[in-house]
């Protein structure tokens, strides 16, 4: 992992990619979800905890579901998109510990404590949505990540026996770049960053 990936990648990844509103009428296949997953997956959570859940909104029936808890200005962008991405977390991902980090008891470090368990959840499944972003990238899909929902309302409607919770929504498929506004402006170095 010494070598830099080339100037294109680089490019589809973060100088040219873009947060999307619009979308082309082109279906995202569920293979293509699946290789999806494949790559986020492999992206470093806290003890390879790996909170995140997703719920792949792509039918008329689901989509119809989601619009109820959607803000007024997510709506047509939401619809019109071919998958929403319910990003969720499972509060209670540390029952999964002795599979996914087997070299420690790593359950009894998150079991009973609530605070820990809800800022790992949040913090690590916020990184998966990030790890998602960018994979849907890698694989030619185009992501407009949101909030702007009404989180008990979706939780009710989705996750009805409490174990998951909201965290995002993203929306995925082919943007339609003619609809763009231009780049928003971006920190510089010394704006945002210290060298100690």
């Amino acid at each position: 992992m010494t070598t830099p990936i080339n100037a294109a990648a680089l490019d589809q990844l973060f100088h040219s990619a873009r947060s999307f509103s619009n979308w082309q009428a082109r279906p995202v296949t569920e293979e293509t979800l699946r290789q999806l997953f494949d790559l986020l997956k492999m992206g470093p959570t806290s003890a390879n905890s790996s909170p995140a859940r997703f719920v792949f909104v792509q039918s008329p029936e689901a989509k119809e579901k989601l619009k109820a808890s959607l803000s007024e200005g997510n709506i047509e962008k939401t619809m019109t998109a071919p998958v929403t991405v319910i990003v969720a977390m499972d509060t209670r991902f540390y029952e999964h510990m002795h599979t996914l980090f087997p070299h420690a008891d790593a359950r009894s470090w998150f079991e009973g404590n609530q605070a820990v368990i809800d800022a790992t959840a949040f913090r690590n499944s916020s990184l998966q949505a990030a790890y998602l972003i960018m994979a849907a990238r890698s694989l030619g899909l185009d992501c407009g990540p949101m909030s702007g929902f009404d989180a008990a309302r979706l939780n009710e409607t989705f996750f009805p026996d409490g174990r998951l919770k909201v965290n995002l929504l993203i929306n995925l498929g082919y943007g339609d770049a003619s609809k763009l506004h231009g780049r928003s402006p971006r920190f510089g170095f010394a704006d945002a960053c210290q060298v100690l």
